[in-house]
């Protein structure tokens, strides 16, 4: 793809994300200030849920040293009131000597109840990281697979997880630190107010600024990100491709990596470009923000001194001033900080409590019917669509399944097949139609008590980083692992022979990453796969071309075992190795999403159809070469 289509394509990704954007820019500050008590009040019930002490400790010795600022900063002014009484210096000491104990008893006390504070605190964070996770974990393990599909589900799914678990930890602190500086900010406006009632309105109006500034560099900020998150996913994806084991072969094989890094160069110079014209922007309202801060403080102490100067405020009030106002101006500081900080985790908190309530809504039901004949499956009329799809992957499709039939789905690539297996497998849901399992219909049957009776050997299943053993047994782990299914699995599948190569036997780590760990050829994992989907032992077995990386000996055995396994149980094969699919009870030809033929291999053969056009094609190439085709140099034997 040329640089100018590609980041078009990156362009129309950012527009994907105009809406989101729209709704952030709408949100106002106050708005959000609104917001934050209820925030707040979910974050402590999180950090409740967690730690009660913790979380005791953490908002009651918060409170209580701020209020040892205040007592403090009234103790400190009775301090230079003495110090600056007229009278010998021993006796002005000694006067002042208990307003100095308070002073010294203060900080102390408030040091020590800080400490405890970020001691708490410390403790805090990563339990509510952990919980954070895991609700996250929960909620994308619940969710329906299509929303995988989903490219904004995806993508607020990657934004969410790379920033709540932090922003939640975050807010807790940012929390508790606003109610310290208020407490102070009470504290000292109360004390700058009776010093002299004009100081403190001027002191607000010194830190509008600071507060407008920090406010529109964080919506920047969000909103870059925001609109950047799809490109940000690619840039990751791209990254992982390039520094993870598994693609390294072939990415030396096909010499990609100039391919690979000018992506990655374009999609970050396009993020990059993004965030410098952020930045710039950024700097201009800093500038502002800085000049017209300036100004304010400065006004601030003029006033100061033109109370000093005509005489209305007396020197000892005036250094008690100097102290409040320099306190008031830090805590305001802090808290215009802190505000637009929490702000801006508080917008990413919002799309992690708005994501656990999507994921509430999309996720798969927990209750209803169990059906009692998982493999007596009947679909009328449906239809299904991805997505991003823009023409349904299947349309009107009418299938029927009896209980020990193998049923094979046959077609070309992209026409429906791992669909269909899907909708049957209970892993997706039709739009349109209706599937029934033993009566039950998909819209009223239990999900997970369907799925116990379904087995799955997928084309494209996972390499598990666990032990050889465990990659078999993973599908049954709620029950008691049975020695006898095992070894029947691994026997059946051919796995047997791959565990005796290996080092430890079942017990070795396939993930090479680690040590001890070892990798397996393509060929070893899809028996391992296959070992996994006859170890789950179910009533319905959907292969999805379960033998694609095997040679054609074991391709054999396990097709013959899977004739033997149908025996006793149903079985939904797809395969491209039509000369697999002969005994099949029924096979029904895909085409664009719908069945164009069905029926045994007889009548399919009977029919000038699909099939027989495929079914042809590959006996054609199998069938040995005349005597007449040999090299015309290749002499006659005898």
């Amino acid at each position: 793809m040329k640089n100018g289509s590609h980041l078009a394509s990156l362009e129309a990704v950012g527009e994907a994300w105009e809406a989101h954007e729209d709704e952030v820019q709408d949100v106002s500050f106050w708005t959000m200030a609104r917001a934050m008590p209820a925030v707040f009040a979910r974050v402590l019930r999180e950090s409740w849920a967690v730690s009660r002490r913790d979380t005791l400790i953490l908002s009651i010795g918060t409170v209580l040293a701020e209020v040892l600022t205040a007592v403090g900063l009234v103790a400190t002014a009775g301090v230079l009131e003495n110090l600056l009484l007229s009278g010998p210096t021993p006796d002005r000491v000694r006067a002042a000597l208990p307003a100095l104990l308070a002073v010294v008893g203060a900080i102390v006390l408030r040091a020590a109840l800080r400490q405890a504070t970020s001691w708490a605190s410390q403790r805090l964070s990563p339990q509510l990281t952990r919980r954070v996770s895991l609700r996250l974990v929960n909620a994308s393990t619940e969710v329906e697979l299509v929303a995988f599909d989903d490219a904004d589900f995806r993508d607020s799914l990657h934004r969410v997880t790379a920033e709540a678990p932090h922003a939640v930890t975050a807010l807790l602190g940012m929390g508790t630190q606003i109610v310290a500086s208020v407490f102070s900010i009470v504290a000292v406006g109360g004390v700058l107010t009776v010093l002299h009632p004009i100081l403190l309105p001027l002191l607000v109006l010194a830190i509008v600024p600071v507060w407008w500034t920090s406010l529109m560099t964080v919506r920047m900020a969000y909103r870059l990100y925001d609109y950047t998150s799809g490109a940000r996913r690619r840039m990751d994806t791209l990254y992982e491709l390039m520094t993870e084991r598994r693609p390294a072969a072939e990415i030396r094989s096909y010499t990609m990596r100039s391919f690979l890094i000018g992506s990655y160069e374009r999609v970050s110079g396009y993020v990059l470009d993004k965030e410098l014209k952020v930045e710039t922007r950024q700097a201009a309202v800093h500038t502002i923000g800085d000049v017209l801060g300036g100004l304010g403080v400065a006004l601030v102490y003029v006033a100061l001194g033109g109370l000093l100067y005509t005489g209305r405020m007396e020197l000892a009030v005036a250094g008690t001033a100097v102290i409040a106002i320099r306190t008031a101006l830090s805590s305001m500081q802090e808290v215009s900080r802190l505000m637009t900080a929490t702000y801006e985790k508080s917008l990413y908190y919002q799309d992690y409590v708005s994501l656990i309530a999507e994921a509430g809504i999309r996720a798969e039901r927990s209750n209803g019917a169990a059906p009692s004949e998982a493999d007596r499956i009947t679909m009328r009329g449906v239809v299904f669509s991805y997505p991003s799809g823009d023409e349904p992957a299947l349309r009107g499709v009418d299938v029927d399944i009896e209980p020990g039939q193998i049923i094979a789905l046959v077609g070309e690539n992209g026409s429906g097949k791992s669909t269909l297996a899907k909708l049957i497998g209970g892993l997706y849901t039709p739009q349109e139609g209706r599937i029934e399992y033993g009566g039950v219909s998909h819209d009223d049957v239990d999900v997970e008590e369907l799925r116990e009776r379904i087995a799955v050997v997928a084309q494209d299943f996972t390499h598990w980083p666990l032990t050889a053993g465990e990659n078999i047994t993973i599908g049954r782990t709620g029950r008691p692992e049975s020695e006898e299914q095992f070894q029947w699995a691994i026997e059946a599948s051919g796995a047997d022979r791959v565990l005796t190569e290996l080092p430890r036997g079942a017990e070795t780590l396939l993930d090479p990453s680690y040590v001890g760990g070892v990798d397996l050829s393509g060929g070893q994992w899809q028996r391992i796969a296959v070992a996994r989907g006859f170890y789950r032992d179910a009533p319905l077995l959907i292969c999805d071309e379960p033998t694609a990386a095997l040679d054609a000996r074991t391709e054999h055995e396990i097709f013959e075992t899977i004739r033997n396994h149908a025996a006793q149980r149903t079985v939904v094969l797809i395969t491209h190795r039509l000369a697999n699919v002969r005994y099949a009870d029924k096979i029904y030809v895909m085409d664009r999403g719908r069945v164009a033929d069905s029926g045994t291999q007889a009548e399919l053969m009977s029919r000038d159809g699909i099939y027989r056009e495929f079914y042809t094609l590959q006996a054609d190439a199998y069938r040995d070469a005349e005597p007449d085709d040999r090299p015309e140099d290749q002499p006659d034997e005898g």
